[in-house]
């Protein structure tokens, strides 16, 4: 006997995709035909039945109408004696005729009747009452991820969230042992209904057997063996129901052991996968209903290709929303929403805004829709192009909780320092373990791309020609004094990549983790444009200097630089954070606030570090005389003074090679 191949996957019942709801609608189908045949056929065994309660009653009430022939005393009865006689033998052979009749008729109503009666209240009954409850689990479930997907964002809730957390973790469980139960239940169908169709008939079979043979032996040994086959194949079946029905109680504990955060949105402990170029998951997509009116439904959205596809529940194929080549992807704020974002076509007339159910599917459909939109899934290695793109994209950004821990085989940054002399990146050293990073930087923070300088003061700077204002307020004439008569004037060509608000300044993680943030937002967002800008470096200010126009973007007094550093690993990326103050809450001092800013150079960040370095031992030197000469003494100068950064890397320089190498005005 052929096993049955046919079942619904068990682990597939927490998903509940559309490809598991259109094989579930197969297995209702049959069952629904199934029972519509259960009914016909119980029809006709209890037609089969009656009849044969009929013939027994018949039989008996024969018997006694030929009991009765005596009794009716026929005035022309004489000689009717023999006629009696034989009637008596009729009767009382109809009458064992009947009790074999009855008989048949009891067994058929054991063996044929109840079998089938009982499979259609048992087991058809189960199958139509445990669909009511996994559709009621459903729609339950459906109402919870509604009233969850409209939690807002800006006006956070923590109790209200908690409790929807809750309803939809309840509410998913019940929906998941439901279908479970379901599943299994229409798993076991499949070997109940062979049963179901072969055990009555085989009680019929036996059963006419049985009143054959007692009156005349008409059953051949053929006929013994197929009906022997046939229990035996039974028994088979039934051994195979009780496997697999343990089985899938086996795998239903399994499954059911899990812990409550399966069943949870947004509680995904699996890192972030960013070079997916497949996706597949529910997802809200906005749809507009009227002119100004919006309705969010929940469908099942998938990648192939290319393409991004779509598939209500209860259909059989999805199809295509949207094309995804060259197209762009970003995070929008809508209707205060949390994780959507909207997929642009190249043309930008057709878009669509989605919403995600949790942060980390938020951030994979993001990137993998970014990966697809480069069109990477044409390459002949999808998946490792889509690694190398990813780590390009975050090469600098891996935290780093050492400054001074350098593998091998990278640059030492000790050959740019005059006489190899060691400097720490500014600040005090913390010690123990690393910081989180939402100790570093609050969550949330806004990161700032650019520094723009308004046309206005542009102009304002060329007509003066003397005092000149940047973006935050302050002048030039802060920095004439000191300018006219610094020792250090280093000038490095950088480009700006992005700059936030942080929450310390006194260790050097929140640079690193600034430098995390910046790239990765950057990567993300597809922001690759930078604008090249000359970083000055004087022995009191830094200075971030447009060269085209050497108007002053943006300048720093030297003593508000807190703590700077360079990348381990690329070497080009560095960055410093500057203390201020915030005067927002009315004290007089003000609170200290914190900022930093984020650069790549042509050159290693590590040269930029000890400049500034520098810069501040000069600025403590300043102080003492003696301490200045001495300073002055260890390092070279130039011929007007200034202090000698760079040594030359060969002996035969030219006078052009000593002009690179020296500070430049």
């Amino acid at each position: 006997m052929p096993a049955v191949h046919h079942k619904l996957l068990l682990e597939d019942a927490l998903q509940d995709s559309p490809q598991t709801r259109s094989l579930l609608s197969v297995f209702e189908e049959d069952a629904g035909m199934l029972t519509d045949y259960t009914n016909q056929l119980l029809q006709s065994m209890q037609r089969v039945f009656g009849a044969q309660s009929e013939m027994g009653l018949a039989t008996e009430q024969l018997s006694r109408q030929l009991l009765d022939y005596e009794k009716k005393n026929f005035a022309l009865g004489k000689g009717d004696e023999e006629v009696i006689t034989t009637l008596q033998n009729f009767a009382q052979t109809v009458g064992e005729l009947n009790s074999l009749h009855s008989v048949l008729a009891n067994q058929m109503a054991d063996s044929m009747v109840f079998p089938l009666i009982q499979f259609r209240e048992k087991d058809l009954t189960e199958i139509s009452t445990l669909k009511e409850i996994f559709g009621f689990a459903t729609d339950e479930h459906e109402a919870a991820m509604v009233k969850y997907s409209r939690l807002p964002k800006k006006k956070e809730n923590e109790k209200l969230k908690s409790d929807l957390v809750k309803e939809i973790a309840y509410t998913r469980r019940k929906q998941h042992q439901a279908s479970l139960q379901y599943y299994c239940a229409l798993n076991a169908l499949q070997y109940r209904k062979r049963v179901a169709m072969l055990e009555p008939m085989l009680g019929y079979t036996q059963a006419q057997i049985s009143f054959f043979k007692k009156g005349i032996e008409l059953v051949s040994k053929k006929m013994d063996n197929f009906l022997s086959s046939v229990s035996n194949m039974t028994q088979n079946i039934q051994a195979q129901l009780d496997t697999e029905a343990e089985a899938m109680r086996a795998s239903q504990r399994e499954l059911l052991s899990v812990e409550d955060t399966v069943y949870m949105p947004d509680k995904d402990t699996e890192p972030v996968n960013r070079t997916l170029i497949q996706k597949a998951g529910y997802l809200n997509i906005r749809n507009k209903t009227g002119l100004v009116t919006t309705a969010w439904d929940r469908l099942y959205f998938f990648t192939q290709g290319g393409n991004l596809m779509c598939q209500p529940r209860g259909a059989v194929a999805g199809g295509m929303v949207l094309d995804l080549d060259n197209s762009s992807v970003m995070a929008v704020e809508c209707e205060d929403r949390r994780y959507c974002f909207q997929i642009t076509s190249p043309s930008g007339k057709t878009s669509m805004i989605l919403q995600a159910e949790s942060k980390r599917e938020y951030e994979e459909w993001i990137c993998t829709v970014n990966n697809i939109s480069r069109q990477i899934y044409l390459t002949d290695n999808p998946e490792a192009v889509a690694i190398r793109l990813n780590q390009t994209a975050i090469q600098a950004v891996t935290p780093i909780t050492s400054f001074e821990k350098r593998p091998e085989g990278s640059p030492n940054p000790d050959r740019a320092k005059p006489g190899g002399v060691h400097v720490a990146s500014g600040g005090s050293q913390t010690t123990g373990a690393a910081p989180e990073p939402e100790d570093l930087i609050a969550p949330g923070t806004p990161i700032q791309f650019d520094i723009m300088l308004p046309a206005s003061e542009f102009q304002d700077q060329n007509r003066t020609g003397g005092r000149r204002t940047n973006p935050f307020g302050e002048t030039d004439d802060d920095f004439s004094t000191e300018s006219d008569d610094s020792l250090l004037q280093q000038v490095f060509a950088v480009r700006f990549q992005g700059s936030m608000a942080v929450r310390c300044g006194n260790n050097q993680e929140v640079i690193y983790e600034a430098m995390r943030q910046v790239l990765a937002a950057r990567a993300i967002h597809n922001i690759f444009k930078t604008t090249e800008s000359h970083l000055m470096v004087t022995s009191s200010s830094l200075r971030l200097i447009d060269p085209q126009t050497q108007v002053t973007r943006i300048s720093f007094q030297l003593g508000e630089v807190c703590q700077f550093a360079a990348h381990q690993e690329n070497g080009r990326l560095m960055g410093f954070v500057v203390e201020g103050r915030d005067w927002s809450d009315g004290d007089e001092e003000g609170e200290p606030s914190f900022s930093a800013f984020v650069f790549e150079s042509n050159t290693e960040g590590e040269k930029i570090c000890y400049t500034i370095s520098l810069a501040k031992d000069i600025t403590e030197a300043k102080k003492d005389p003696e301490a200045l000469a001495q300073l002055m003494k260890n390092m070279p100068l130039t011929n007007d003074g200034k202090f000698l950064l760079l040594e030359p890397e060969t002996g035969d320089t030219t006078n052009g090679a000593e002009e690179d190498l020296e500070s430049e005005a």
